[in-house]
């Protein structure tokens, strides 16, 4: 019994010191203090990247439908997150399709790929935190395929709580971190560049706090049961309620999502929503003091149907501030998908199709890493600057200037810091050092024999909302390759300096600067005699093949004698190939005008004075091609426009106000389609349309059917956009249109692009009526953050502390709520209210 005992300790001890000498080797550990460290040398860590998903479902069947080779596609995918300088990764693995339903790994075709994307993400240096639990269904937006895994058969609920789906992903664990990677000869427990691992995704905890802990621990043990001795993460904020069962469990550290601005609106949201993402807030620190000696990240986060280029280095800010090391966006679209962006419609993100987002991720990369854990940087709009970062809604714009980096997502007139000594640039559109007609992202980093290396990507033009409704056979953006104008003022570059091409479609050619280069995509060396030396890589989507297609840009509203232009982005053209507009005024006038090229792909008429007088203007899109063919838009049909058997009668619609005219700041048949709204309880709360009594106008109806005392109800809209070029001198009032059977109330509040907001209310009667509000009525006040953000212990409000007054003339939304009447003697009754207008008014 002796020798029994002291055998047992003896291998008690060898297994601690094969432990110790094991964790030494990891790249990363979790202090006492909750603080993620890098091994060697005890340095703060921090990994910014995103997720993937090619290996598995809709990634995986989208590309073989395509007949596309997977191991080139995630090539090229990898190659683009190492170019935007992300150095992490996180997916969650479908179990499903790796799993029996007893929890035995299958070896199969999605873990081949996955380990050869690690493989991949390896040689690029970008470190791997793998999720092996996702419990979902393989088949979105696709309905699920008939897959074995454990999780098909006991489902997300009761995987987390019932005993024969617990042992399952008992014996699927071990044997997951068992299994070696075919490619690099390594377990995921010996990979070190497989740092971490979060336990499962968004799990739906149930039933007994204890029992939920326990899950927890035999799940965390089943992991280390393999050698793993790697930080074991798992999920806090899908099941709040359960925060404190989870923190009770043995494991180094949490996981968080964000998405600030909702999910699935099916259309892009417009507005300024960096008071969306101003802080991310942790709720149970107070509550759960243990929390703070664990560490924290975020496995999922994005702005969702958001197209702006401005909010993920806010993001990533907000991140360091709360405290979080590690931050993967979800979602990177692939390559060969993201034309019709059908992989995750509410999500957008790729290198060549979403230029300026793909480098605000580069800069988001940066902040994450460079900026002091545990900082804030102050309320917005002081925290739009941080450090070296800039982000600005009213210029769609993200921007990182250092002394050797000078990076921005659109169009900047910012000086860089230091010219002289920069190294890296990067960005969309033109800024002091580079002119660029073209719309793609472009990349020049400093060789070391003093010359510099330029990627160039093809332009990108939306041609549908990508969030909207996705197809494959619907394109969203499409890519043309044309050779753009770009004039560079870089440290050793001298006038007359040379590109030659590296890549395989530009080897060998030359262009010399003589006030700018024509350039088409690819990768070129720059300097006074570059020389093609080894052929380079470069991956882009293949030009769009089919006729030119027109994208309209022309404002909706205007008022007459204001000027205004036709405007346009139009591509696969030649040089000689004609483009005019024909106007047609519902005032019997008509007249056609040539439009102008601009830089790039834009084409640009003024409207003729005749043409600016009030009423309704309708104009078509002529392209004149030089072989003869006509393209006539909208409706992209072919054919004479003035031939006698021409029959497209499509027209873009333009709306001329009078000049005095009342601006329309809410109409519910214009506006329905682009709202936000905030209904706490769709079973019983909801927001629809009708007509008043005398069927003139739309009217909304926003319906609460047993509120509670102070329940809100609220929508929100984007406005800024009719004021443009506005006089405003003369309007002193609102005018609200609207009924109440029950007499209640409307909040109405005016948010400024400053994320400034004014608020008053209209009582309104049984009748429907005018109620008008002078606007030296409104106070300051705060508004809501909508859509709602999400995990919903996020707030949901922002009140502004600048000191400048709100500014009318820099009018964002318009919000309009009511409920903030209603007390104990109204609720649990039905209220509502209708509202068929509100306008700015003399």
């Amino acid at each position: 019994m002796m020798m029994k005992t002291l055998f047992s300790s003896l291998l008690f001890l060898l297994s601690l010191n094969g432990f110790t000498q094991t964790r030494s080797t990891n790249l990363v550990y979790v202090d006492g203090a909750g603080v993620l460290r890098y091994t060697r040398g005890g340095g703060e860590a921090a990994f910014f990247g995103t997720n993937y998903t090619v290996p598995f479902a809709y990634g995986y069947r989208s590309h073989r439908a395509l007949g596309i080779d997977l191991e080139k596609a995630i090539d090229a995918d990898v190659a683009h997150l190492a170019r935007l300088g992300l150095d992490a990764f996180r997916v969650h693995v479908w179990d499903v399709e790796i799993s029996d339903s007893a929890g035995n790994l299958l070896n199969n075709e999605h873990l081949r790929l996955f380990d050869y994307l690690l493989m991949r993400l390896k040689e690029r240096n970008i470190k791997i935190l793998v999720t092996p639990i996702a419990f979902w269904g393989n088949g979105y937006p696709e309905r699920d395929e008939k897959t074995p895994g454990f999780a098909t058969k006991y489902g997300k609920g009761q995987s987390v709580v019932k005993e024969e789906a617990i042992v399952a992903q008992e014996r699927y664990l071990k044997q997951f971190f068992a299994h070696v990677n075919p490619y690099t000869k390594l377990s995921y427990v010996q990979d070190p560049d497989v740092i971490a691992m979060e336990i499962n995704n968004e799990p739906h905890h149930s039933g007994p706090r204890e029992r939920t802990t326990e899950y927890v621990n035999r799940l965390a043990a089943a992991v280390r049961s393999s050698g793993w001795t790697k930080p074991v993460f798992y999920n806090i904020s899908e099941s709040p309620s359960y925060a404190g069962a989870v923190v009770a469990a043995n494991v180094d550290g949490h996981s968080f999502q964000w998405y600030p601005t909702g999910l699935v609106a099916n259309h892009e949201q417009k507005g300024n929503f960096l008071p969306n993402v101003d802080e991310y807030r942790i709720p149970f620190f107070d509550s759960l003091p243990a929390l703070r000696k664990r560490a924290l990240m975020v496995y999922e986060f994005d702005a969702g149907d958001v197209l702006q280029s401005n909010m993920y280095p806010a993001m990533a800010r907000a991140f360091r501030s709360a405290g979080f090391q590690w931050a993967t966006q979800f979602a990177y679209d692939p390559m060969h998908t993201a034309h019709a962006n059908t992989e995750y419609q509410t999500h957008f993100l790729n290198l060549a199709y979403t230029p300026g987002k793909a480098i605000s991720m580069l800069i988001a990369g940066k902040a994450f890493r460079q900026l002091p854990r545990g900082k804030s940087w102050g309320r917005f709009p002081a925290d739009t600057s941080f450090d070296v970062f800039r982000v600005s809604y009213t210029q769609d714009l993200s921007e990182m200037n250092s002394d050797t980096a000078f990076f921005y997502s659109n169009r900047t007139t910012t000086i860089p810091r230091n010219a002289a000594t920069l190294r890296h640039v990067a960005g969309v559109g033109s800024s002091p050092v580079v002119q660029y007609e073209g719309s793609g992202a472009y990349f020049l980093d400093r060789l070391p024999n003093g010359n510099w290396r330029l990627e160039l990507y093809p332009d990108a033009l939306v041609v549908n909302d990508p969030f909207g409704k996705a197809a494959p056979s619907r394109d969203a953006v499409r890519i043309h390759y044309a050779a753009n104008k770009m004039q560079l003022q870089l440290p050793g570059l001298s006038t007359g300096f040379k590109a030659v091409g590296l890549d395989s479609a530009n080897r060998g050619v030359v262009a010399a600067d003589a006030n700018g280069l024509l350039l088409r995509p690819g990768v070129y060396e720059l300097g006074a005699a570059p020389v093609a030396g080894v052929r380079v890589p470069f991956f882009a989507p293949k030009d769009y093949a089919g006729a030119p297609f027109c994208l309209d840009e022309t404002v909706s509203e205007a008022f007459a004698g204001m000027p205004v232009q036709v405007r346009a982005q139009i591509a696969g053209l030649q040089e000689a190939d004609k483009v005019s507009v024909e106007l047609r005024h519902s005032l019997n006038k008509w007249k056609t005008v040539q439009m102008q090229r601009r830089a790039g792909n834009a084409y640009v008429a003024e409207l003729p004075a005749e043409m600016q007088e009030a009423g309704l203007l309708e104009y078509r899109i002529l392209v004149q091609q030089t072989g003869g063919a006509w393209h006539v838009f909208p409706g992209a049909a072919k054919g004479n426009p003035y031939a006698w058997d021409y029959v497209g009668e499509e027209r873009y619609r333009l709306r001329i106000l009078p000049a005095n005219a009342a601006i329309i700041l809410f109409a519910p048949e214009r506006d329905r389609a682009r709202m936000m709204t905030m209904v706490g309880d769709w079973r019983k709360d909801a927001i629809g349309y009708t007509y008043n009594d005398d069927a003139q106008a739309l009217q909304l109806r926003a319906t609460m059917n047993e509120p509670k005392e102070g329940a809100i109800l609220a929508w929100q809209v984007l406005t800024g956009d009719v004021l443009k070029d506005r006089p405003l001198s003369e309007l002193a009032r609102i005018a609200v249109r609207g009924r109440s059977a029950e007499g209640r109330k409307v909040r109405i509040r005016l948010i400024d692009r400053h994320g400034r907001s004014v608020e008053a209310d209209a009582a309104l009667t049984p009748a429907t009526a005018t109620v008008e509000i002078p606007l030296t009525s409104f106070v300051r006040g705060g508004y809501l953050l909508l859509p709602r953000p999400y995990p919903g212990f996020q707030p949901l409000t922002f009140t502004s502390d600048a000191s400048s007054p709100f500014d009318l003339a820099e009018l964002d939304k318009i919000e309009c709520s009511f409920g903030h009447d209603i007390d104990a003697a109204a609720a649990g009754k039905k209220q509502s209210i209708g509202i068929e207008s509100i306008r700015l008014i003399n």
